[in-house]
């Protein structure tokens, strides 16, 4: 073999990327479709936030006026609830604060659950609870988004 073929040789083989072990592209579909459910369960939840939960609330439909009424909070309780309600459904949907969402939505729902179980005699407590598995789920999927965030935070300060 002459000089110019091996180093032609030596030089195609060192420029040839190694082979991908099939694990490792299972992996990362794996990893792919799960951060593909999760931004799926995400977008879920933001609908039910805003339009099911913020929206009949910050339209003052009968439904949510009465409940708020029979609580003692009123109207000005009842916006108060909505707002933020549709600003965690909007901040779900933002990557630097999905994580803070997340866990924002879910002292509401911690609160809701208190609400249910001392006012209403826990007619509905279990749909705050439901409601926290998921939301506790990308509280903690996306928590590298708070360290963004926190990044943030830090540089406008």
């Amino acid at each position: 073999m002459s000089e110019t073929t091996a180093s032609l040789a030596a030089t195609t083989s060192a420029a040839a990327p190694a082979p991908v072990p099939a694990s490792a592209v299972v992996r990362g579909r794996r990893a792919r479709s799960g951060r593909i459910a999760l931004r799926g369960l995400q977008v879920l939840l933001a609908l039910f936030y805003g339009i099911a939960s913020a929206l009949p609330k910050l339209i003052a439909h009968p439904s949510a006026s009465e409940a708020f009424d029979e609580m003692g909070w009123g109207s000005a309780g009842m916006y108060t609830i909505g707002a933020l309600e549709l600003a965690g459904a909007v901040a779900l949907l933002i990557p630097v604060l999905q994580s803070v969402a997340a866990v924002a939505l879910g002292a509401l729902m911690v609160g809701a659950f208190v609400v249910q179980v001392v006012v209403f005699d826990g007619q509905n407590a279990a749909t705050p609870l439901i409601l926290l598995v998921p939301l506790a789920l990308i509280a903690w999927k996306r928590r590298e988004s708070n360290a963004e965030l926190l990044r943030l935070a830090r540089r406008g300060a």
